[in-house]
């Protein structure tokens, strides 16, 4: 690959390596510059810019990743690759359960050349279905076929994929609380609860509960009816945590004919835990902490048994590096706020649904289209997308938009100045956001065609750490809506006012603005007018 500064007339079909602005328009950094945009950059003064070109035998940065991606999730890896973006392909679980690495095949992928790189979540790390698993990025905009072929081959030396998920396995399970005279009730009816939804996130159902004294006969008759009702763990809380190997618990598991196979772990909290089976049954004793919905290294260890991994005293005393839990602090200001890691963003969704619809004489979010109204279709995408939350702002006819979204999980907002313009509504849902949101997809009311494919390919693509933190889509070189903001903005949104958006913000921040290829029919088509209206019923009817 050549990397230069050279005369625009040598630049076409090469790719600009830095953002340059010209004549008011910029010109981001990756594109491909056609005759028209060395025109452009000539009018505007230039002579020379800087740009990558592909020689032969190069793989452009795009292919190469996801050339990468298929290999490692070619051998039913429980992964899934998405759509390669500026030399990026994220892969994503396709199932809750646990990340199994060879971390050999991965530092052999990593050693080859520093143009690829392959990022992973730590061994053993517990991912929900479509949570981000590991990211390959080719760092310049190609790299040599025989540099590839070199990567690829270390990916499929091994007979199983470098990465693998080990999806959670249903069981039937137990849990056994026993009780001590003082020890209230609703602690007992808390710890259930806590439970059922810490093994909820594994993929089980609610375990079947039972109580009994602190003592060893009533414990190891609880025992055994959990074995015989065909619990496949057995789960014990005790009223005393469990001090010695010859205490309460330890002594009723032994009596129900287990063996104890570890006591104590170098994870805080946790260290309390006992590890042993009954036949082919894990069976746990877990320390106090496991009444609190708080993560503790008992975690760690269901969610490797679940997922059907093999847990011993040697993986047990593995986890001391890293094991001591550290308290989470409070959230900074949200300027001074770290950046979330790529696929651990939350997003809500904003959806305008204010409007006084002058152009189309009636209210055009309410208007029927294939039997329900048209807010009703953007707002069920966004729903289907997966966003963290999505406030609806209302504003004109606030009673009968509320009334057409009467059965949907969103959260409606009233913006009362909604007539002073777009500005009002956008600060009215801004001021409804949790602090914990990271960023916001704003959706238009009236373009019922962009699909939760589309919202989930720009919530993918935002990543604030390597400049992505507005996103928006693009086709036939235009942008389109939706847009979505990093929080550093929302301060900047509401400062607006009147019947604007927020394009000026993202004209004077374009270093932090992403740009995703999409379809112009989701991005650019809106019911804005009764002709507008006619063509959308005439293309769905075609």
């Amino acid at each position: 690959m050549i990397f230069a500064e050279l005369p625009l007339a040598d630049c076409e079909n090469a790719i600009l390596a830095h953002s340059q602005r010209a004549g008011g328009e910029m010109f981001r950094k990756g594109r491909v510059l056609s005759a028209q945009d060395i025109d452009r950059l000539r009018q505007a003064g230039l002579a020379t810019v800087t740009v990558a070109r592909l020689e032969a035998g190069d793989v452009a940065e795009d292919a190469a990743a996801e050339e990468l991606a298929a290999a490692l999730v070619a051998h039913e890896s429980g992964l899934v690759g998405e759509r390669a973006f500026t030399g990026r392909v994220n892969l994503h679980a396709e199932a809750g359960g646990v990340l199994v690495l060879d971390e050999a095949a991965i530092d052999a992928v990593n050693a080859i050349d520093e143009a690829i790189t392959l990022a992973t979540l730590p061994p053993f790390a517990a991912l929900e279905t479509g949570q981000m698993a590991a990211t390959i990025k080719i760092i310049p905009y190609a790299v040599p076929r025989r540099t590839l072929d070199e990567a690829l081959a270390a990916i499929r030396s091994g007979t199983q994929a470098p990465l693998r998920l080990h999806p959670y396995l249903p069981r039937r399970l137990a849990l056994i609380q026993t009780e001590l005279p003082g020890i209230k009730p609703s602690v007992l009816d808390k710890t259930e609860r806590v439970m059922a939804a810490r093994l909820a996130a594994m993929g089980q159902a609610a375990p079947a509960s039972a109580r009994c004294a602190h003592e060893i006969p009533p414990l190891r008759a609880a025992i055994d009816n959990a074995i015989a009702a065909g619990a496949g763990m057995v789960l014990v809380v005790g009223a005393s945590a469990i001090s010695d190997r010859r205490d309460v618990i330890p002594t009723a598991i032994v009596a129900a004919g287990g063996t104890l196979d570890h006591f104590g772990m170098p994870v805080d909290p946790g260290n309390l835990l006992l590890l042993a089976h009954i036949g082919a049954v894990p069976v746990l004793g877990l320390p106090g902490c496991a009444r609190s919905p708080r993560p503790n290294g008992c975690d760690w260890v269901m969610q490797r048994l679940l997922a059907g991994l093999t847990v011993g005293p040697a993986d047990i005393r593995a986890l001391g590096i890293g094991g001591l839990l550290a308290e989470i602090p409070s959230r900074p200001q949200p300027r001074e706020a770290p950046a979330p890691m790529p696929g651990s963003a939350k997003i809500a969704a904003i959806v305008l649904a204010a409007g006084r619809s002058s152009r189309m004489g009636r209210n055009k979010l309410l208007l029927d289209l294939d039997g329900k109204p048209i807010l009703r279709h953007v707002v069920d995408q966004a729903l289907a997308a997966g966003l963290a939350d999505i406030v609806v702002v209302t504003g004109h006819q606030a009673g009968k938009v509320k009334d057409a979204l009467a059965d949907t999980p969103v959260r409606l907002i009233e913006a009362r100045d909604h007539a002073e313009g777009m500005a009002a509504s956008l600060k009215a849902g801004i001021r409804a956001l949790d602090s914990s949101i990271d960023a916001v997809l704003v959706l238009l009311g009236d373009m019922p065609q962009v699909s939760p494919a589309l919202m989930r390919t720009l919530m993918r693509a935002y990543n604030p750490i390597e400049g992505r933190a507005i996103v928006l889509p693009v086709a036939e070189g235009k942008r389109g809506n939706p847009v979505l903001f990093d929080r550093r903005f929302f301060t900047e949104i509401l400062a607006l006012d009147g019947d604007v958006g927020a394009r000026h913000i993202i004209g004077g921040n374009a270093e932090w603005v992403a740009e995703i290829p999409a379809e112009a029919r989701e991005i650019f088509v809106d019911v804005d007018t009764p002709e507008a209206y006619r063509r959308m019923l005439a293309e769905r009817q075609a």
